[in-house]
C-alpha cells in the first residue's frame, strides 16, 4: 500500500498515481498533514512518498517526523519529493535522514520514472521491511520461550540474551548485553576445552558434548550443548548458535537452553557436515515481545496439529517413542531423544561422511554425484538433447537378423553368460555397436518377444532405435555401458534367488531398463546441468533430471513409430504395469537416493533373511517365500538389481575394470574442462587431468558406494566370483596408490 501526501495535484503526483495502478499497488492520497497521519493510522501502508518541493503548505520533515513517532512506522519505507536544482550544488541529505525519511526522490514526473521508483522499492526497501516484521515474530517466540537463548557476534560480544537465559545464569535484565564471553564468568579449569571447541566451530563446523559453565555467582552448571555457526554477508561465519539441556547432578535433563552465539561450532565427537544459514539477523535492531493472546493462539494451533488424524507412519514412530520416554530412566530418555533428533532429519538414508570427508577424492564424488548441483554462477546456458533430432527408426539402415550375425560378432558373445565375459571384445567386433548384437541375444534368451508379443524384426529395429540415441562420443556413457549393464542384469536374473523372486513382467522390466538406462546421456553429471541452467535441469526442476530424461525418452523413440514399438501389442493394463516397473527402476540408478535403497534393502531383506536362517528355518520355503515376495519387496530387489548393474565395473575382472575406471575419469575431466571453460561451478575438482589420481578416486568410490552395496547384494544373490574380482582390484588400486602412481597402470 502506497500513501501520497500532495497538497496540490500536479504532474508529481499523478506521475505517482499512475505508477501505483500500474505495479498493482493500493494508493491513497492525503492533502494535509493531519489527514496524512489519520490515513496512515488506518491503512499502515508499506510506502509513504511526501511532497517536500512547496513548503508554504505544510512542513514535510515535520510531517515525517510525527510519524515516525508511532508504533506503526517502524516498518514504513517514506520517501521525500524534492525539487531538481540545476544551478546551485547538491544538498546534504543528512537533514532528511534524521528527520525519519528513507529516501528521497528528486523531482520528475515521468510516469516511467516514478513506476522505476516503486519497483526498485518494493524489491529493495520494501522487501527488507518484510524480513524484519518476520524477525519480529522470531524475537516474539525467543522472548516467550522457556528456553534458554543468547545470541553473540562474531567478534563473541553478546548480542541478545532471553529472559530465561537471564534466569537461568542469574543475570538482571540488561547485563549481558554488549558484554564480550571474556567478561562473563567461565569455567577456567576447561581453557583447553574451550580450544577444542573453538578449533571445531571456526571452520564451520557443529560442536556438541557436555560443558559446564558458570553462572554469575559462581556456582557451576552442567549443559548438553549443541553449538552451530551462521554464515553472513561474505561467505563468513558471522554469528554462533548454540542449543544447551541443562542438566542436574544425577545428569537428568530438567530444561533447554537454547544459545544463538556468533561463533560456529561443530561436533568434535561426531565432526558432521550441516548446511549452513546463507544470512543472519541484526539483532540490535529489532526486539519484540508477545502478547498472551498470540501464546494462547499458538497452543490453540498445536494442539490442532497434535489432534490430526492423519498420520504418516514417521509420525506414528515419533508419537511411539515420545510415549516411551515418559516412563524411562533418564539414561534412555537421552538416548531416544538423539534417536528423535536424527529422524526429524531429512536424510535418514544418507551418512554423514565422518573421517572420509577428509578425502577430497570422495567429497567431490559425493558432490558430483549425490547433489543436484549448486546454483548457477553464470548466465551460460548448457543445451543439449532437448534440441536434438533423435534417431528414428525410419532414419536407420535395415536391421540384422539374429541368424546373419558375423562370425567374429558370434564368437565374441559365445560366453556372454558368464560374469567374465568381455564386451570391450564384443564393442571392436561390432565397431562401437555392441547393444544391438548382445540386446539380440540376451533378449532371446529370456524369450522377450514370445512375452511381449511382438516380431524380432521390431525388437531388431527398436534396439538400434535405442543405440542410435546413445552418445558414442561419450568416452563412458555410450551404447558399450548399457551392453555392460544389459549384461550385468542378465546374469543377476540368471541366480537362483533372484528366479526365485522376480515374476517374468520383472525380467522383462529389467532388460529393457538395463538396456535405455542412459539413452541420450549428454556425458555431463546431473549437477553440471543444474548448474549450467540446461533445458533438461529446467524440465525436471532440477531433480533427477538425466534419469527422468532417459526414461521419457526412451518410450517416446519407443511409440512414436510401429516399425520399433515392442509394446503395441500388449493388453493396455499388462502395459501400464510394465512402464512403472521400468520408470522405477531407470529412475533408481539416479545416485542422490543410493543410500536409501542400499539401506531398505538390507533392513527389509538381508536381516530378514539373515534372521531366518539363524533361528533354523534355512528350510521354511514359506517364511522365505513371505520375505522375498511381497510387492513392497520385489520392487527393493528390482531397484538394487539395476543399481549393482549400474556401476558394477569394480567388480569386473581386472583389465575390464582399468578400462572403465579411464572412460570414467576421461568423462570427468572432460566435464571439469569444460566447467572451467564456461565459468560454471567445478563440482569434482580433484578431477583434474592434470593432477588427478586415478587410484584414489577408484579406492574412494569403491569404499564410499560399492563395498556395503555389494556385500548386501551378495548375501542375497549368492556372487562369490564378483567379491573375488572386488577384492582384487582393490589390492590392484591400492598398490598403485602406495606407490604414488596416478596413472592407470605401472610404467612398464
Amino acid at each position: 500500500q502506497v500513501l501520497l501526501v500532495f497538497a496540490e495535484e500536479d504532474e508529481q503526483s499523478n506521475g505517482f498515481r499512475w505508477a501505483c495502478d500500474k505495479a498493482g499497488f493500493r494508493c491513497n492520497l492525503a492533502r494535509t498533514p493531519q489527514s496524512a497521519l489519520e490515513c496512515f493510522l488506518d491503512k499502515h501502508h508499506d510506502i509513504i512518498i511526501i511532497d517536500h518541493r512547496h513548503s508554504r503548505y505544510f512542513d514535510a520533515e515535520a510531517l515525517c517526523r510525527s510519524i515516525r513517532t508511532t508504533k506503526a512506522s517502524e516498518n514504513t519505507v517514506i520517501i521525500c519529493v524534492v525539487q531538481r536544482h540545476t544551478d546551485r550544488e547538491e544538498s546534504s541529505i543528512l537533514p532528511l535522514i534524521s528527520a525519519g525519511f528513507t529516501r528521497r526522490y528528486v523531482e520528475n514526473s515521468s510516469r516511467m520514472a516514478c513506476y522505476n521508483e516503486l519497483i526498485q522499492l518494493e524489491f529493495g526497501q520494501v522487501q527488507a521491511q518484510f524480513k524484519l516484521r518476520a524477525c519480529n515474530s522470531l524475537f516474539t517466540a525467543l522472548e516467550k520461550s522457556q528456553e534458554a537463548i543468547e545470541i553473540t557476534s562474531e567478534d563473541h560480544v553478546i548480542q541478545y540474551v532471553n529472559p530465561a537465559f537471564e534466569t537461568m545464569m542469574g543475570y538482571q535484565i540488561g547485563e549481558l548485553i554488549e558484554k564480550e564471553l571474556t567478561e562473563v564468568p567461565i569455567n577456567e579449569k576447561k581453557a583447553d576445552f574451550l580450544d577444542t571447541i573453538n578449533s571445531c566451530i571456526k571452520i564451520g563446523k557443529e560442536w556438541q558434548g557436555m560443558y559446564y559453565a558458570k553462572k554469575k555467582n559462581g556456582d557451576s552448571i552442567q549443559q548438553n550443548v549443541k553449538i552451530l555457526p551462521v554464515i553472513g554477508q561474505g561467505g563468513k561465519i558471522r554469528h554462533y548458535v548454540s542449543i544447551s539441556r541443562l542438566c542436574n547432578d544425577n545428569n537428568k535433563v530438567e530444561k533447554t537452553c537454547e544459545c544463538i552465539q556468533a561463533e560456529s561450532q561443530t561436533d568434535t565427537q561426531t565432526c558432521r557436515h550441516k548446511d549452513m544459514r546463507k544470512g543472519s539477523l541484526d539483532v540490535r535492531s529489532t526486539t519484540s515481545r508477545g502478547s498472551d493472546g498470540s501464546s494462547q493462539r499458538r497452543r490453540s494451533s498445536m494442539a490442532r496439529v497434535h489432534s490430526m488424524t492423519i498420520e504418516a507412519p514417521i509420525t506414528k514412530v515419533i508419537n511411539i517413542i515420545n510415549a516411551a520416554q515418559e516412563s524411562s530412566p533418564m539414561p534412555v530418555a537421552e538416548a531416544l531423544d538423539r534417536a528423535l533428533e536424527i529422524l526429524r532429519t531429512t536424510e535418514l538414508y544418507s551418512p554423514q561422511l565422518g573421517t572420509k570427508d577428509e578425502d577430497p577424492h570422495t567429497s567431490d564424488l559425493v558432490g558430483g554425484l549425490m547433489t543436484d548441483g549448486l546454483r548457477r554462477l553464470s548466465g551460460n546456458e548448457y543445451i543439449l538433447s532437448a534440441k536434438q533430432t533423435h534417431q528414428v527408426a525410419g532414419s536407420l539402415s535395415s536391421p540384422i537378423s539374429l541368424n546373419d550375425i558375423p562370425p567374429r560378432i558370434t564368437q565374441a558373445m559365445e560366453n556372454e553368460e558368464q560374469w567374465d565375459f568381455d564386451i570391450f571384445e564384443l564393442e571392436a567386433a561390432t565397431h562401437k555397436r555392441p547393444l544391438v548384437y548382445l540386446g539380440l541375444k540376451i533378449f532371446a534368451r529370456f524369450g522377450i518377444c514370445e512375452f511381449l508379443n511382438c516380431s524380432e524384426s521390431t525388437l531388431r529395429s527398436w534396439l538400434q532405435v535405442i543405440e542410435a540415441n546413445y552418445h558414442s562420443s561419450n568416452s563412458y556413457h555410450n551404447s558399450t555401458h548399457s551392453a555392460d549393464v544389459l549384461h550385468a542384469t542378465a546374469y543377476f536374473l540368471s541366480k537362483e534367488r533372484v528366479k526365485q523372486t522376480l515374476d517374468p513382467i520383472d525380467e522383462v522390466a529389467a532388460l529393457i531398463a538395463a538396456t535405455v538406462h542412459d539413452v541420450d546421456h549428454p556425458g555431463r553429471t546431473n549437477s553440471f546441468l543444474c548448474n549450467a541452467g540446461s533445458e533438461l535441469a529446467i524440465l525436471y526442476n532440477d531433480t533427477a533430471v538425466l534419469e527422468s530424461h532417459h526414461a521419457a525418452l526412451a518410450f517416446q523413440l519407443t511409440t512414436r513409430d510401429g516399425k520399433c514399438n515392442i509394446f503395441k501389442n500388449m493388453e493396455r493394463n499388462e502395459y501400464r504395469t510394465l512402464r512403472q516397473v521400468i520408470i522405477d527402476m531407470v529412475l533408481a540408478t539416479e545416485m542422490t537416493k543410493h543410500f536409501e535403497h542400499v539401506n531398505k534393502f538390507v533392513n527389509s531383506i538381508n536381516k530378514p533373511l539373515a534372521a531366518l536362517e539363524e533361528n533354523g528355518n534355512n528350510g521354511d520355503g514359506e517364511s522365505i517365500k513371505t520375505v522375498l515376495r511381497s510387492p513392497e519387496n520385489r520392487i527393493l530387489i528390482k531397484r538394487m538389481l539395476i543399481k549393482c548393474a549400474d556401476i558394477s565395473n569394480p567388480c569386473r575382472p581386472r583389465e575390464q575394470c582399468i578400462e572403465w575406471a579411464g572412460r570414467i575419469s576421461e568423462e570427468y575431466f572432460a566435464q571439469t574442462d569444460e566447467e572451467r571453460r564456461q565459468g560454471l561451478p567445478v563440482v569434482m575438482p580433484v578431477f583434474d587431468r592434470n593432477t588427478c589420481s586415478i587410484p584414489k578416486s577408484q579406492l574412494s568410490f569403491i569404499d564410499y558406494f560399492i563395498i556395503d552395496m555389494f556385500d548386501a547384494w551378495d548375501a542375497f544373490a549368492d556372487l562369490p566370483n564378483l567379491m573375488e574380482h572386488l577384492n582384487n582390484n582393490i589390492k590392484y588400486w591400492k598398490g598403485l596408490d602406495g606407490r604414488n602412481l596416478r596413472v592407470l597402470r605401472p610404467p612398464p
